[in-house]
């Protein structure tokens, strides 16, 4: 199977890098800077499970001309109409779109835009990011990708993409209940990202002070309140798997959209918190540690703005 990858960055970067490493067929997408820079370095991953470089094949949308048998999408949510137009030619009748963006709202874009045909559903959890050198650098172990179809049940074309995705590096799975597992990731991720923007701070640092736990839970409470009401309410595992993640003491997570707060960036916090917080509002839901969290990072989106003129 041939493997268009979105761009070069911590998602697309650091899964299509493992593909690459297993011998498998896989292209970059990517703009002139990031090309040059991959022809002359390699792809470069700093991991928990070992240092590796790729000499990645990559193309630019204007050379895009042929189909492929998946595409697989991890931009950010800022800058997917983009990528749509970008990768569109590479979009054949078979082809397989797996976003593994965060949230939810991505769905509906891909769906309106391809077709629900050609969409699965996917969630990525890997703590990665760009360093200044252009390198994939992995945070933590963790290197799970999850997808299926959106309307349920294993397909074919699912396992087959399994398949693929089966190597060294990448924790893989075909879900029967895609949806599901979406929004129990987009619970923990807006828990996640709601806290640490607000509190500008590590879960462990948020755990050392006084009602700092308390805060963590009553907002994964309001988070999983829109989730049950909207039809996936929060399974039992996964309250659990939570429930000791946000409890770890010393735990230096945080969520990626603080780190884009901390070098000044542009935020995925209306995808994110305000997805869920609209969400909320339409189901009659209260959540106001929610607003609070996302007029926070509002505030912060004004403030870049306006800095940079």
């Amino acid at each position: 199977m041939r493997l268009l990858v979105i761009g070069a960055g911590a998602l697309g970067g650091y899964y299509g890098a493992r593909v690459v490493q297993a011998g498998g067929d896989v292209t970059f997408l990517v703009r002139a800077k990031r090309a040059e820079q991959l022809r002359r370095d390699g792809l470069q991953v700093v991991s928990p499970h070992g240092n590796f470089a790729v000499k990645p094949k990559v193309v630019m949308a204007d050379d895009l001309k042929d189909a492929f048998d998946v595409v697989l999408v991890g931009v950010k949510a800022y800058s997917l109409d983009d990528a749509m137009s970008q990768f569109a030619p590479a979009v054949g009748d078979s082809t397989m779109i797996l976003p593994i963006l965060n949230g939810l709202k991505h769905i509906d874009a891909l769906t309106a835009r391809f077709g629900a045909s050609r969409v699965l559903g996917g969630l990525a959890n890997v703590s990665a990011g760009l360093d200044a050198e252009g390198r994939v650098v992995q945070f933590m172990a963790n290197q799970t990708i999850v997808f299926g179809e959106i309307e349920g049940a294993l397909s074919e074309r699912a396992l087959a993409l399994e398949t693929l995705l089966h190597v060294s590096g990448i924790d893989v799975r075909a879900s029967e209940a895609i949806m599901q597992d979406m929004w129990e990731k987009f619970v923990q991720l807006t828990t996640l990202a709601g806290i640490t923007c607000l509190m500008r701070a590590s879960i462990g640092d948020i755990l050392a002070v006084p009602n700092g736990e308390q805060a963590i839970f009553r907002l994964f409470a309001e988070c999983c309140a829109v989730a049950t009401a909207s039809g996936f309410e929060p399974r039992a595992p996964f309250i659990e798997f939570d429930r000791k993640l946000f409890t770890t003491l010393d735990s230096p997570l945080k969520a990626s959209m603080l780190r884009d707060i901390e070098r000044g960036s542009v935020t995925e916090a209306e995808h994110i918190l305000g997805d869920m917080a609209n969400r909320a509002r339409g189901l009659g839901i209260d959540t106001p540690l929610l607003d609070l969290a996302r007029a926070h990072v509002a505030a912060y989106e004004i403030g870049r703005q306006r800095a940079a003129g």
